[in-house]
């Protein structure tokens, strides 16, 4: 591999996008939780709900503070290794991305502090609803990035003027159709990410016999989520290969993986591409049934690979690879949320420590799925940055030199392992020590990071060091 300034880039834009993605796919979800949480301890007076927010609070804060570091990073990206990107569609994308500033970021940040800190300083319906509006903005979040690219992948509402792409119909920009199919996909793969975390440590805690009440309230409510989310997760999921089919062909072909056109057509469940010699060294594929999946006929015919130009297309093996394991992460998180829903009507107590430990296992399925995701949308899109408009060579900065991009790459990697490894290790320790026995009696003046101390963690100092910064 010529590792040049815009391979380097690319490596670079690509890790630090995989590293930040991580954790707003959690904390979307995990926002949306406690806002659960503190509505069903108002409404039901169970202490078990209490309990659970307390704990679940402190690593929310934890994520939260590691997905706004490492998504700063982001936005300086854009003007030192793309900055053609930035001067020939900023007048798109710039509002795209400060209207998330604006709005998401703007409720995150200031009602994240009277969640931590509130609770004995503020009225009970004020301490709701901000757990209520912290969940508010980070679906906001949601919203303006994937809005931001679901423009990249689709362009519309668009005008050339000097050869930089302004915008001619915000309306149509923001309404397009492929933008709320992604949005909901990926709030819905959000969702599933938290639900299987959640559910994964009610299993590890039943496992060692700890928490009993917690866990298995947490079981019940990760895996029963789940099994209702992940039929609705396929529908969107199949309604995000229609526009792909209709908008961008060379994507939609190296996803399906069929070289040559077919009428009917199968559908490749697994198969080890040749791509030099445009063919598949082997394959298992299903007759018939890549029309009907494809167009809901079984006769329809279906391009190939060959219909698009070779300059034209992407990677091969990314998309390919990354979506069967998206698609078979999503079928196995189906089985096993249905069949703890069995379990749970069953009794938690008889549930087998082989289900247990499938569930726990299952910890990472929804990160994986989200990130194998993103790769097929992201890897497959090239060699345009934005669609039909700006090739991702065309997008560098052209005075960008070697030692500049290896430099940067360097320091980006540095750094967000040491930001990982400690993030991941104090996130670790939290999930070990576990909720506490009982809910903190109300006391003015306490923080709300009070039980930090009593699970033998030490809370951080009042200025510097928040999550803030």
């Amino acid at each position: 591999m010529d590792l040049d300034p815009l391979t380097l880039s690319r490596i670079q834009f690509g890790f630090t996008i995989s590293f930040h993605i991580i954790f707003p796919a959690f904390t979307i979800g995990l926002a949306a939780w406690l806002a659960t949480l503190e509505v069903l301890s108002k409404a039901t007076g169970r202490p078990v709900y209490r309990v659970l927010f307390d704990f679940w609070l402190k690593v929310f804060a934890v994520a939260f503070g590691m997905g706004v570091v490492s998504g700063i990073v982001m936005a300086f990206q854009f003007g030192t290794n793309w900055s053609e990107l930035a001067h020939r569609m900023g007048p798109i994308q710039g509002p795209l991305l400060g209207y998330e500033t604006y709005t998401a970021f703007l409720l995150e940040s200031t009602f994240l502090g009277i969640v931590l800190f509130g609770r004995d300083r503020v009225p009970p319906w004020a301490y709701l609803a901000s757990c209520c509006l912290i969940a508010v903005g980070t679906t906001f979040s949601a919203f303006w990035i994937m809005a931001n690219n679901s423009w990249m992948q689709v362009p519309v509402g668009w005008v050339q003027e000097g050869g930089r792409y302004a915008p001619s119909d915000w309306w149509l920009i923001l309404s397009n159709w492929v933008a709320w199919i992604r949005f909901s996909h990926m709030l819905l793969g959000a969702y599933l990410t938290t639900a299987f975390c959640i559910a994964a440590t009610g299993a590890w805690y039943l496992l060692r016999r700890i928490h009993g009440e917690a866990a298995k309230t947490m079981l019940s409510m990760g895996l029963g989520l789940a099994a209702v989310l992940i039929p609705a997760q396929i529908a969107f999921g199949h309604l995000n290969g229609e526009y792909t089919a209709k908008h961008q062909p060379s994507k939609f072909t190296a996803i399906e993986g069929r070289w040559q056109t077919e009428q009917p057509a199968r559908l490749l469940l697994f198969a080890w591409p040749d791509v030099a010699n445009e063919r598949n060294a082997w394959e298992v594929a299903v007759p018939y049934l890549g029309s009907f999946v494809d167009t809901g006929s079984f006769t329809s015919e279906e391009p190939g690979i060959v219909t698009v130009p070779k300059e034209q297309r992407p990677p091969f093996l990314i998309p390919f690879y990354a979506f069967r394991i998206m698609v078979g992460l999503g079928l196995l998180m189906l089985a096993l949320s249905w069949g703890g829903m069995w379990l749970r009507w069953r009794g938690w107590d008889r549930a087998p420590r082989a289900f247990l430990w499938i569930t726990f296992l299952s910890f990472p399925s929804g990160f994986i799925a989200v990130l194998t995701g993103w790769f097929t949308a992201e890897v497959g899109r090239q060699p345009w940055v934005v669609y039909g408009l700006l090739r991702t060579a065309d997008a560098l900065t052209p005075s960008l030199g070697v030692a500049e991009a290896w430099t940067s790459l360097i320091a980006f990697v540095s750094v967000y392992t040491l930001i990982f490894s400690g993030g991941t290790l104090y996130i670790y320790r939290l999930l070990k020590a576990g909720p506490a026995a009982t809910p903190p009696k109300p006391k003015s003046g306490v923080s709300a990071l009070r039980p930090m101390a009593a699970a033998g963690q030490t809370p951080a100092p009042a200025t510097g060091g928040g999550v803030a910064e």
